[in-house]
């Protein structure tokens, strides 16, 4: 969108002082022309008013020295034809000259607009305007034939500081239009920022209100939105919550009365349904803590985390191994964040036995990349996205052994999207799965 505005704004401004040059450009061509036909008009009537002073016989060389001055002059032949009608310049000469004048037009030869000999070099390649024939009648009777040469016309062809002040013109509409265009964009880019932030963090400090009307509008919209989301959010854990919380009471009391029943099969089968319901509840609890955390975001070093969880795999018996180096710090709830990785590494015990966790940083993508490979049968392409629905397993027994609750990735997705990352699935070609979890954070030095 800067570039965008900036192309705008460059383009616009570019157009705008063409259109108003070329304007100017003309106007100033018309007053040249018209100072032009001015000291033209004013050469011929100064030479005509001249010549009424030399006598008959001294005019033949007279006339030959009007060449300097951008005209020919000689005696009009007795049949030259006179023009229907006046020419401009025709007109202004005849206003120029006392009424006792006759002034006329006539039609121009082929030689009236070529050069004199001494500038046809000088100008031989440059196009010259529409000569002018006249014929002029002096007090004596006499009729003259006047070929008034077009002045020739100025270089076209730019100077030095005119290309130079061009440039700088170009380079100050660009630093303009660029300053411009980064005001224009710098509160659609802050909420932009504000709308992303608001996906990692709902508790977010809300944006300012200041500015124009417009941003102030905006900002309020976005300020109660953001409001509208974070209580729907907090009653759908509450209720949630509640619900969970409001079962654990009857459920324990149903566990204590299950002790008293006499048949021991039955009482086993019994208490096992209801543990199974128990860990339920506790996992609702969980599931509705992950879509609302209240603890504080704090930076953390996320290779100590990460080796933190390992470590208490490896301790509790778990065949897990931790591979390489992020050098990443980041924002982060460090119980979720735990949590998350947690789930994670027993999903992929539960499943794969063996597992490796190797952490890397992405420079391109500037993610910390966290990869969990175990050594199960995988998981079907098709099943890839179901497995992160809440209560969703591949297994078709309720068997807390092999299929869990289906909530422990719901709750890792959601953690790691609270912290601005991802978790992407892929089988691998030797077999078994990989976790990718991505994190955005700032490498805070090179391992």
């Amino acid at each position: 969108m800067t570039t965008r505005v900036f192309l705008m704004l460059f383009a616009g401004a570019v157009l705008s002082t063409v259109l108003s040059l070329g304007l100017a450009f003309g106007e100033r061509q018309r007053l040249i022309g018209q100072f032009r036909d001015f000291h033209a008009v004013e050469r011929v009537a100064q030479f005509v008013l001249s010549l009424e002073t030399v006598p008959a016989h001294l005019r033949e060389p007279f006339f030959s020295a009007t060449a300097g001055i951008g005209m020919r002059a000689e005696l009009a032949a007795p049949g030259e034809v006179v023009a229907p009608q006046r020419s401009e310049f025709a007109s202004l000469l005849d206003k120029r000259l006392p009424e006792h004048y006759q002034i006329a037009s006539t039609m121009a030869r082929p030689t009236d607009c070529a050069p004199p000999a001494h500038s046809a070099r000088r100008g031989s390649g440059e196009a010259r305007g529409r000569c002018e024939a006249l014929l002029v009648s002096l007090h004596d009777g006499t009729r003259l034939r006047l070929s008034v040469l077009p002045p020739r016309p100025p270089s076209m062809r730019p100077r030095i500081d005119v290309v130079t002040y061009g440039a700088l013109f170009l380079l100050s509409i660009g630093l303009v239009a660029i300053v411009v265009a980064r005001m224009a964009m710098r509160p659609l880019k802050r909420l932009a920022q504000a709308a992303t932030d608001l996906g990692n963090d709902i508790e977010r400090d809300p944006l300012p209100e200041r500015g124009a009307s417009e941003l102030r509008q905006a900002a309020v919209a976005f300020n109660a939105m953001q409001a509208r989301i974070r209580a729907h959010i907090r009653q759908h854990a509450h209720i949630l919550a509640a619900i969970t919380h409001d079962l654990q009471t009857p459920l324990t009391r149903l566990r204590l009365r299950l002790e008293k029943v006499d048949d021991t099969e039955l009482r086993e089968k019994l208490i096992s349904d209801l543990s199974a319901m128990q860990a339920m509840v506790r996992e609702g609890l969980d599931l509705a803590r992950s879509m609302h955390s209240a603890e504080a975001m704090r930076r953390l070093d996320l290779d100590s985390l990460v080796d933190s969880v390992c470590a208490d795999a490896i301790d509790a018996g778990q065949a897990v191994s931790f591979t390489g180096t992020t050098g990443v710090s980041l924002m982060a709830r460090p119980l979720a964040l735990r949590r998350c990785l947690t789930n994670l590494i027993d999903n992929a015990v539960k499943y794969g036995h063996q597992v490796t966790v190797n952490v890397s940083y992405d420079a391109t993508s500037g993610n910390a990349l966290i990869q969990i490979q175990d050594k199960g049968p995988g998981i079907p392409a098709t099943e890839m996205e179901k497995v992160f629905e809440p209560f969703y397993r591949l297994e078709d027994s309720r068997s807390r052994e092999t299929g869990g609750t289906g909530i422990g990735l719901t709750i890792a997705r959601n953690i790691a999207e609270q912290h601005g990352g991802t978790i992407h699935l892929q089988n691998l070609q030797e077999g078994g799965l990989e976790v990718a979890l991505r994190l955005p954070g700032q490498r805070a030095h090179k391992p």
